[in-house]
């Protein structure tokens, strides 16, 4: 509860058997709260009655122990979609098209050669479209709670430089813009 307290997530993972108390406690208490994170309960618990709990106080999926990482990575994918996608898996701002499941990203029929790291930091401008992200969201978004322990946030200047060359290169100029001393926004320029 304390990492939930200290930040936004967009899917949790929630097992219901925990140290010292209940997972289906700490789902009321997500719920109560009011926050929009996605909640995915993994339990070795799989009778039909914990299900229809869970599901009741509001989880978005329940996955039974043992489970495979490919179905867990196509669960995860599908509530983070639902959330923030509008359940596409092809997102298009402007003339740029992300493919969500191939994690590709295209400026017009041009494929743009990104890095993971990019493509997360592009996915998440494009997310908060027309919203000023700071620097410090950006850097807990790319490294998690790392960004904490972290002096400055250079890492994150240069993969903004390398995004924006990459979509200028490709026709799309002007679609990340600056505003010093508070963050980046991503504008739906029209390629």
């Amino acid at each position: 509860m304390s990492k939930v307290a200290l930040y936004e997530y967009d899917c949790i993972l929630l097992d219901l058997m925990l140290p010292g108390g209940s997972g289906l406690d700490v789902l009321r208490e997500i719920k109560r709260l009011s926050l929009t994170s996605g909640v995915i309960i993994v339990s070795a618990k799989d009778s039909v009655a914990d299900k229809v709990e869970g599901l009741k106080i509001g989880a978005d999926d329940y996955l039974s122990k043992p489970f495979s990482l490919p179905e867990l990575a196509m669960r995860i994918f599908a509530v983070v979609r639902r959330r923030n996608f509008s359940n596409d898996n092809l997102l298009k701002t402007g003339g740029i098209s992300i493919n969500l499941l191939g994690k590709t990203v295209n400026v017009g029929a041009k494929q743009l050669d990104l890095t993971k790291t990019e493509y997360e930091l592009l996915l998440f401008l494009v997310e908060n479209g027309n919203k000023v992200v700071s620097k410090s969201a950006l850097a807990e978004h790319l490294s998690g709670d790392m960004a904490d322990m972290m002096d400055d946030y250079s890492f994150v200047y240069t993969h903004i430089k390398n995004l924006k060359a990459k979509l200028a290169e490709a026709g799309c100029r002007d679609c990340i813009k600056t505003y010093y001393g508070n963050g980046y926004i991503w504008t739906e320029e029209k390629v």
